[in-house]
């Protein structure tokens, strides 16, 4: 069973950045493909970012060019450096894990609390 605690949320102004982290904890971290998911007050959870136990990305439209999303299999973490962040980019946001990146959209690890990053000036 995989345990993931989120983590580098925080308050921001447009143009600026975070870094978010999430420790994965209770299983083989890295035989999974992890991603990273967001949350907006009245919205459905999103898929934003990919990364499979290989390293290949890949992202939401809405964010491709801006986040980037790494792992580090030896400290069982996985990143999310958001850069040229927008107002839009406000909410909660989930890490989690699958089996493939093809199957992000039914992740398969309970939810952690998620980490908050509101964008504003």
């Amino acid at each position: 069973q995989v345990q993931l605690v989120e983590s580098g949320g925080g308050l921001v102004q447009p143009g600026g950045s975070l870094r978010l982290s999430c420790a994965a904890s209770g299983s083989i971290f890295s035989i999974y493909a992890m991603g990273w998911y967001r949350q907006a007050p009245g919205k459905q959870r999103e898929l934003v970012a990919a990364i499979t136990s290989g390293g290949i990305t890949n992202y939401a439209d809405s964010v491709k060019g801006r986040f980037t999303i790494s792992r580090d299999n030896a400290k069982n973490t996985v990143y999310l450096q958001m850069n040229s962040l927008k107002p839009e980019d406000t909410a909660v946001y989930y890490c989690n894990a699958a089996p493939t990146i093809a199957t992000m959209s039914l992740p398969f690890a309970s939810w952690g609390q998620g980490t908050q990053v509101t964008v504003s000036s």
